[in-house]
């Protein structure tokens, strides 16, 4: 799934080699702006060509593709056999994950740009899994997974664009109405609202009671989620977030419009380094061993030293990178507005 579990927390459990080679890649008809998701040695991504592309991990061969109904932004779900993912046309359609066919759709009143994230909830004598995403309808929607039946939805102030957060049976996601909304997963009822100063456009990563998140005012934020309060505010330069964060132990990862990937300390807010690329870093950072990967307009793949904020390696694709990473198998996998979806790793 996008950011790599329910939390969001962008950390991938695999290492990666330090001079990865380019394995493959395959071209779409559109630029690619959905993040991809790597489940059962395949990789699920769509397309500005309005398709869902099932993609073998270790060939980058086709195994499906699928029209959906427009082009598909938002990075999809893999849950139970079947992909979730919504499109621009504001309709979020279950695929069946063996041949793409849709399973069932839902239609909402505008554009879905985040992915769902689910959870699971004792239903009598089962278990009953449900996802949740966010839409432009200024909506955030609850429905049976298995289904597509509505559960409950929770109206905001303005637009819902990136994928929220669940943890500890609160899902909280920040809107265009500057708020950080929290809100319980069991019935749909908010349990708070925390003023956030400006639109969050990225998606909020949880950890430990904390909500991390940049937004549009050039500040990136900790907020205690049992205080309702800002913990720290971190804020270098005047441009926006629009990355959502990568989460370690002790350490916060965050690409910026100021054309860099930032590392903070967790505890704090203070930076420990900064990494500068030539183009805004609207791609969200994954963290696999001691390497954080990530894309920046300028066109080029990175990978830095969790450590120091060195590079370690790059590869230059040419046309924006605003994709998020996708790793796994100790391959990374990432979209471009080139219209194509490569593939590195160790050449076997």
């Amino acid at each position: 799934m996008f950011r790599g579990n329910s939390a969001m927390t962008g950390i991938a459990d695999t290492l990666l080699d330090p001079s990865p080679a380019l394995l493959w890649s395959f071209k779409t008809e559109a630029s690619v702006r959905s993040s991809a998701i790597i489940q059962d040695n395949k990789v699920f991504v769509g397309s500005s060509d309005s398709n869902l592309y099932c993609l073998d991990l270790k060939t980058g061969s086709k195994v499906w593709a699928t029209k959906t109904s427009g082009p598909m932004e938002a990075p999809p779900l893999f849950l139970d056999n079947r992909v979730y993912a919504g499109s621009t046309e504001g309709i979020l359609t279950c695929f069946d994950a063996k041949d793409g066919h849709s399973l069932w759709t839902f239609k909402t009143g505008d554009k879905i740009l985040g992915a769902a994230n689910y959870y699971s909830i004792k239903n009598g004598g089962s278990n009953e899994l449900r996802i949740v995403f966010g839409s432009y309808d200024y909506k955030l929607y609850c429905l049976n997974a298995m289904t597509g039946k509505e559960l409950w939805n929770y109206e905001s102030g303005n637009y819902i664009n990136g994928s929220p957060a669940i943890e500890n049976n609160q899902t909280v996601f920040g809107g265009c109405d500057a708020l950080l909304h929290v809100i319980n997963v069991i019935d749909g009822k908010q349990t708070k609202e925390i003023e956030a100063g400006a639109y969050v456009a990225a998606s909020v990563a949880l950890s430990e009671g904390n909500a991390y998140f940049g937004h549009y005012e050039n500040a990136f934020l900790r907020i205690s989620l049992t205080e309702a309060k800002v913990a720290w505010s971190f804020k270098d330069k005047f441009f926006a977030y629009f990355s959502s964060p990568a989460l370690t132990k002790d350490r916060v990862f965050v690409g910026g419009r100021d054309k860099a990937l930032h590392c903070l300390d967790k505890k704090t807010g203070e930076q420990i380094w900064e990494f500068p690329t030539q183009g805004k870093v609207d791609s969200s950072p994954v963290v696999a061993g001691d390497k954080v990967v990530v894309g920046s307009d300028d066109g080029r793949l990175y990978m830095v030293s969790l450590k120091d904020g060195k590079k370690v390696w790059s590869y230059e694709i040419g046309k924006a990178i605003g994709t998020s990473p996708a790793v796994a198998n100790g391959i990374v996998i990432v979209g471009s507005d080139d219209g194509s979806v490569y593939a590195f790793g160790k050449k076997p």
